[in-house]
């Protein structure tokens, strides 16, 4: 059974998050670590190809090149990780392979803080070899978090494929009609989008429950009349919502 992790929004409602296991994050793990192989073998070929341009041009390499070589394997490892996730809103090309994504564990996209943190600790979670205390602690942990994830706040998630509809615009409207989006707060375009992003994860069930709970209160801080497809209804005030 997969495990889930459930958020409480301000407006009562409930989300339904399905988390990452073990499998998939080390497959994704796997997938960014022979990117980070290639990545560094170019560098060594560059590196060798380096010295004797070097000697022929009557310079002597000295200790610099296999010390830079050494600060570009760091950066590498490291920084890899950090970069993705800080820029591309918790997705190393990994995870967004897999389908996985790195989340507050409040639900909200990672900040870059929490990107730092969680990556600062993975010299820890790599030890002994081969992430061996990170897969440990992601086994004991009820929401599959590693020792980062602990320090970060944040939990991995799967992540539905988005459809056109839920990732840009809603069906078409009439020219001109406004539902009036703009008097919706932050929070409630939180959980509109949140709930969009993360639908086709969900049980059947929960998807239209949930649907419903937030399209009555979008209706009723709106004043729209009731009727129509919920989901519709959200797509439309996001939409309209990113337009302004």
């Amino acid at each position: 059974m997969t495990e889930k992790l459930t958020i409480d929004t301000p407006e009562q409602i409930a989300l339904e998050l399905p988390l990452a296991g073990v499998g998939s994050r080390f497959l994704a793990l796997a997938i960014d670590t022979l990117i980070q192989a290639v990545v560094l073998v170019a560098l060594l070929l560059i590196a060798s190809g380096v010295s004797p341009a070097a000697a022929r041009l009557g310079v002597s390499p000295g200790w610099w090149v296999p010390a830079l070589l050494l600060l570009a394997a760091f950066a590498l490892f490291y920084g890899y990780f950090l970069l993705f996730e800080a820029l591309d809103h918790g997705r190393t090309p990994g995870k967004r392979f897999v389908g996985l994504r790195v989340i507050g564990d409040d639900g909200r996209p990672m900040a870059v803080q929490q990107a730092v943190v969680r990556n600062l600790v993975r010299v820890v979670d790599s030890l002994p070899a081969a992430y061996g205390i990170g897969i440990a602690a992601a086994l004991l942990s009820p929401r599959s978090q590693r020792l980062g994830d602990m320090a970060a706040g944040t939990v991995v998630v799967r992540e539905a494929r988005l459809s056109a509809a839920g990732a840009t615009a809603p069906p078409a409207r009439p020219r001109g009609a406004r539902l009036g989006a703009s008097r919706l707060d932050a929070d409630e375009i939180r959980v509109i989008e949140t709930f969009l992003q993360r639908r086709d994860g969900m049980d059947p069930d929960v998807r239209q429950r949930a649907a419903a709970a937030i399209a009555a209160r979008v209706r009723q801080r709106l004043a729209l009349p009731p009727g129509g497809s919920d989901e519709a209804l959200l797509e439309q005030v996001l939409a309209e919502r990113m337009e302004s």
